[in-house]
């Protein structure tokens, strides 16, 4: 699985994190030897894990039908995702929020490891993968983990991003835009022009490169890849595939050139969404392979689907460095924000702010709301609230809130396809903002505390006892 010792290891890549794991955590990555299947069994493991407190990389060495191991919740632990950056838990939003801002030029190399083994013609046969159904709901196995890359037919500035891809066939995958972002504007252009989209798909990423593609606020003219490249603090690897010369990973497990095409839909889903729901609604568009290339020894890359943390973790972790972006440029007293994974990593966004004005809760939460169209409920709480405790949150809720005054309402606004909230024609629905604050210059209740010291001394008294704390 990983490269004899001796021999280099990439640091961008999927096997890079998996050594750097097994090296620094040991303790945080799991390897299970006993055969599993790709029906459920890969999905249903990691939230099992989850339920027992545990959110470790999971390696699925032995997977029935298959010789390809599994790896998956590559991305389903704050603190493994910290270590990518050489920081602490707690400061991954604000360094995640600063590196992407460092758009480092990318580097192109002539070979990489994915071009060991290729197949072409009839050799194409997607089947072959070992793809994991993940809830029983699925309409067919699901490909999580593919990251596609496509250049703007226009200007030629390339992309790259997940999308859930439906396995159709040898050599066809269904595939949802849904998130109409530049993917899904790349591919109108090029159905303008009566013609497909030039695409490839990675599989077996690194985390960083995971972050770094889930960027939605940056100017037209930056690649993916070069925030990518800021994230890793050094230009990122790339190699050029198929015969459009379309750049991806060097660092990748396996890559699938194809095409999307031109006026082309067909039935897709359902699928175990983000949202904790089987999801019925996609754009229904179609991809066709035409090679793959792959790493003799490849590894699957699998992100576990639903509401798991691998699913959701590295969202709430871009959309915290995105809106603390957008609010700090007007509010440099905005202190910091969390999005909860239990709000599905995106519709629900808390953020804490040291108060010096009547008003400027308001101005957060339009500006949140203005950033990211997924969110539709922000939180402005105090700064001695625990912003990453939701019962401290809904505390601030339920003891400073007046309704009358505190909440806003803003309806007909942009919403996410997959909310099952947003009108199934239009997309849209009300978003709110709630000012858990408490008000500026007006006497307000004392708010009872233990203070570090004293926690300290009873945290003594209660080892003294016997008692673990």
């Amino acid at each position: 699985m990983l490269p004899p010792k001796g021999l280099p290891l990439d640091d961008q890549s999927l096997r890079g994190f998996l050594e750097m794991v097994a090296t620094t955590y040991p303790e945080e990555i799991l390897r299970i030897r006993e055969p599993v299947r790709t029906h459920l069994d890969i999905t249903s493991t990691v939230f099992e894990l989850e339920k027992a407190g545990r959110d470790p990389v999971v390696v699925f060495e032995t997977v029935e039908g298959h010789s390809m191991p599994v790896v998956t919740n590559t991305t389903g632990n704050r603190r493994l995702l910290a270590a990518c950056l050489g920081v602490e838990a707690a400061d991954l939003p604000t360094a995640f929020r600063e590196r992407c801002q460092r758009y480092l030029p990318c580097e192109v190399v002539d070979t990489a490891p994915w071009q060991e083994v290729t197949l072409e013609g009839d050799d194409v046969d997607l089947t072959r993968l070992p793809i994991p159904i993940h809830f029983s709901v699925d309409g067919a196995p699901y490909i999580t983990a593919g990251q596609l890359v496509a250049r703007d037919p226009v200007t030629g500035v390339d992309t790259t991003g997940f999308h859930r891809l439906m396995l159709k066939g040898k050599n066809r995958l269904g595939v949802s835009l849904h998130s109409r972002r530049r993917m899904w504007e790349f591919h109108r252009r090029a159905e303008e022009r009566g013609e497909s989209l030039p695409v490839a798909i990675t599989l077996g990423v690194h985390p960083l490169h995971y972050m770094g593609s889930m960027v939605y606020a940056y100017p037209p003219n930056v690649r993916k890849f070069e925030i990518i490249g800021g994230l890793f603090g050094a230009p990122y690897r790339l190699a050029r595939c198929g015969n459009t010369g379309i750049e991806v990973p060097a660092g990748a497990e396996i890559v699938i050139e194809g095409e999307i095409l031109p006026g082309v839909h067909e039935p897709e889903g359902p699928f175990g969404e983000f949202t904790g729901y089987a999801s019925y609604r996609s754009t229904q568009n179609v991809f066709v392979a035409h090679r793959i290339r792959m790493r003799r020894d490849a590894m699957f890359h699998s992100v576990a689907s639903g509401m798991a943390k691998d699913h959701i973790l590295v969202s709430c972790v871009t959309r915290e460095g995105e809106i603390l972006n957008t609010l700090r440029r007007n509010l440099p007293n905005v202190l910091a924000v969390h999005v909860p994974h239990t709000t599905c990593g995106a519709f629900m966004a808390f953020v804490k702010m040291k108060k010096t004005a009547q008003g400027e809760p308001q101005q957060a939460i339009m500006a949140a709301l203005g950033t990211e169209f997924y969110t539709k409920y922000v939180i402005v709480v105090d700064e001695d609230v625990d912003i990453f405790d939701m019962n401290d949150v809904m505390w601030a809720v339920a003891t400073r809130v007046r309704a009358e005054q505190d909440i806003v309402m803003m309806p007909g606004c942009k919403g996410a396809i997959l909310d099952p909230t947003s009108d199934p024609q239009t997309f849209t629905l009300t978003k709110m903002g709630i000012d858990a604050t408490r008000p500026v210059g007006k006497d307000f209740a004392e708010r009872l505390t233990i203070s570090d010291e004293q926690r300290a001394r009873v945290r003594g008294i209660l080892a003294s006892a016997g008692v673990p704390t």
